[in-house]
């Protein structure tokens, strides 16, 4: 279960899928919108608010981010959305009868946990946190284990009452292809790109947030030679806006709404221009892929950020007009850009989504075998 269509929650969602089809193709593992299914018109409300929230006045959404003062006044309003998804979830039960339920957000997570408590089923309910940061939402009864990115998530929970055993240091799952090592040079040929020369990617989300033509403007200034991709998501503007800067610069700049091959524009890319969310940084990880980090939402971005820079895989740029300027001293400096790609290596887990998806299983690593269809199969269960 996940919330929202596009989302990192549904990409979670659906890596867990993937895996599970991986490792057992006679699974049934269907993937349900939580919120969508059990409150379609107030999902819509939600997301529209929240939506102007982050864009307009930001420090609202961290003042409510994780506030205990928050999690403890809405309990009234929680426990009332659970009881009324019962009609909904008895005949979403009905139909899957399911022995495992994951959740990759808290919301939908609780609701199940409550479900599963008040009707006294035995399933097994797993939480699957997708950022590097934990809120108390995540907690409740019922939840058999939780998955987490970080031994230092682990330690918050456990101060938190939730027993260690429970909580699984396996990372925020991403697609298989993702953990795979690619040759560069026929990417960039695909392309149209050249492999000598420094590419730099920007993506904003699946709904391109963020600075996105000020990024390109500030790095089309620069004299050194570098590629650019730019992703701008259902952002149809910025789509537009990036398309005419193409044409007041000499570089080369390929434009992209979406795009299904992110792991090889990850691959030929020396740095990453981004929003932290919790999956692109588990993907830029994976990659090994140094991160330059505009615009964050306060709450989970932050948070995410915050990881990425004292682990030193990241660099937060507050001033939209320094990113030009910071590209060009990083890729005059090689060293260090090494040293934030070993970072980014050693602290991927870029197998997050098997080992979620042994532990569903409840099988042990040598009962796989012989079981593991193509990749390419597996890109039809998306």
């Amino acid at each position: 279960m996940y919330i929202t269509r596009v989302s990192g929650h549904r990409q979670a969602t659906v890596a867990i899928q993937q895996s599970l089809k991986q490792l057992d193709p006679t699974v049934e593992a269907p993937t349900v919108n939580g919120f969508g299914y059990t409150y379609p018109l107030l999902e819509r409300v939600v997301n529209n608010a929240y939506m102007s929230v982050i864009k307009t006045t930001p420090v609202v959404w961290d003042y409510l981010y994780d506030n205990p003062k928050i999690v403890k006044n809405s309990q009234a309003i929680k426990k009332f959305l659970h009881k009324t998804s019962y009609e909904k979830l008895d005949r979403l039960f009905k139909r899957y009868k399911p022995d495992t339920v994951v959740c990759t957000q808290a919301f939908p997570c609780g609701m199940v946990a409550d479900y599963k408590r008040v009707r006294g089923l035995e399933i097994k309910l797993v939480g699957v946190l997708t950022d590097f940061a934990p809120h108390s939402f995540w907690i409740n009864e019922g939840v058999d284990y939780y998955i987490v990115p970080s031994l230092e998530i682990k330690e918050r929970f456990i101060k938190k009452g939730l027993p260690a055993d429970s909580i699984k240091v396996y990372g925020i799952p991403m697609r298989t292809k993702f953990s795979v090592q690619l040759d560069r040079a026929p990417i960039a040929q695909k392309l149209g790109l050249d492999m000598n020369v420094p590419t730099i990617l920007i993506m904003g989300g699946g709904q391109g947030l963020g600075p996105i033509k000020k990024i390109v403007k500030s790095l089309i200034k620069v004299r050194m030679n570098f590629q650019i991709i730019v992703l701008t998501g259902t952002n149809k503007k910025v789509l537009n806006e990036i398309k005419r800067l193409t044409t007041k610069t000499e570089k080369r700049i390929l434009v992209y709404e979406f795009a299904t091959n992110v792991d090889e524009l990850m691959e030929i890319s020396s740095i990453i221009i981004t929003k932290p969310g919790g999956i692109t940084t588990s993907e830029c990880l994976a990659k090994g892929l140094p991160m330059l980090i505009v615009d964050p939402i306060p709450g989970q971005e932050m948070r995410n950020t915050d990881f990425l820079i004292k682990k030193g895989i990241g660099i937060r740029i507050d001033d939209t007009n320094d990113i030009g300027e910071e590209v060009e001293i990083l890729l005059k400096s090689p060293e260090r850009l090494a040293a934030m790609s070993k970072s980014a290596y050693e602290n991927s887990k870029p197998h997050a989504n098997l080992d979620i998806a042994k532990l569903i299983l409840n099988k042990s690593e040598d009962q796989f075998n012989g079981l593991v269809p193509p990749q390419e199969q597996l890109e039809n269960y998306v």
